[in-house]
């Protein structure tokens, strides 16, 4: 989004990006640095419980600013990765507009960051073997999550995944991408993905996941809610850095299953 690429900075000798924590403060709507600090804190301790060093994603850097006299006053700092700016995301006030938008945008660069540290020397079919693969680990948590908001039977989880997907493909159901895609009625949609449709899924079921944990979600029509709204967030989020929508990417000629079959002869 617009709004945290016009105050992403990056490093000219290393190329890599960073956000200063100060400039996050005014876009995140929080007027005072100690409760935004506090956020920050938040994030901090969910790094460290992930297994990252914090002082690689938080370097407290120090500015002097202008005062009202006209003299200077240095303040403290923080530069942030793109990772740590996800973190403080998740962590803040969810009531804002403006952190909603925030975890989207984050969660999506930093993913991409990702995959593209994990399969730089991946082909597209590699690419997709891997991204279905965590798909279905993560809709896997993602289907006991809803369970636990009250999305207990079979077709009370088939209303809450359509309600994901008509929220990222723009109003399209499952039956609709079914049948753009021209696949037989035993064929599942998500083994005809591209890897880059695949992704938008699988930061969908992710983010929903997670939205549904955070924020105490109760009731089949909340969690619905919820899955439509993270689908819609997504989609704004791929449109605004100028993607495809998922509903106009290509449908690969194999399918998942086929890739699995060939990867296993070539094993035997």
């Amino acid at each position: 989004m617009e709004l945290f690429e016009n105050v992403k900075h990056i490093n000219p000798n290393s190329g890599v990006e960073y956000w200063f924590a100060r400039e996050l403060q005014l876009i995140f709507d929080y007027i005072q640095w100690r409760r935004f600090n506090e956020v920050i804190e938040r994030a901090k301790t969910a790094c460290e419980t992930s297994g990252y060093n914090i002082s690689d994603h938080f370097a407290n850097v120090g500015k002097k600013v202008q005062l009202g006299s006209g003299a200077k006053r240095k303040i403290d700092d923080i530069a942030l990765t793109r990772y740590a700016c996800y973190l403080i995301a998740q962590n803040g006030d969810p009531t804002k507009e403006v952190i909603a938008k925030a975890q989207t945008y984050f969660a999506i660069q930093t993913r991409r960051q990702e995959l593209a540290d994990d399969f730089p020397e991946l082909s597209e079919e590699e690419r997709r073997l891997a991204v279905r693969s965590e798909l279905a680990r993560h809709n896997a948590q993602l289907a006991d999550t809803a369970h636990s908001a009250g999305v207990i039977d079979s077709l009370d989880y088939a209303i809450f995944q359509n309600e994901g997907y008509k929220g990222l493909y723009g109003g399209l159901s499952a039956r609709d991408i079914h049948a753009r895609k021209k696949l037989k009625k035993s064929q599942q949609i998500l083994d005809h993905m591209g890897s880059t449709e695949l992704a938008a899924n699988l930061f969908r079921a992710t983010q929903t996941e997670e939205k549904i944990r955070r924020e105490n979600i109760k009731g089949k029509k909340n969690a619905n809610a919820a899955h439509y709204e993270v689908g819609s967030k997504v989609r704004q989020t791929i449109k605004e850095l100028g993607g495809e929508m998922p509903e106009s990417l290509p449908t690969p000629d194999k399918s998942i299953k086929q890739l699995e079959k060939e990867k296993q002869k070539y094993l035997i």
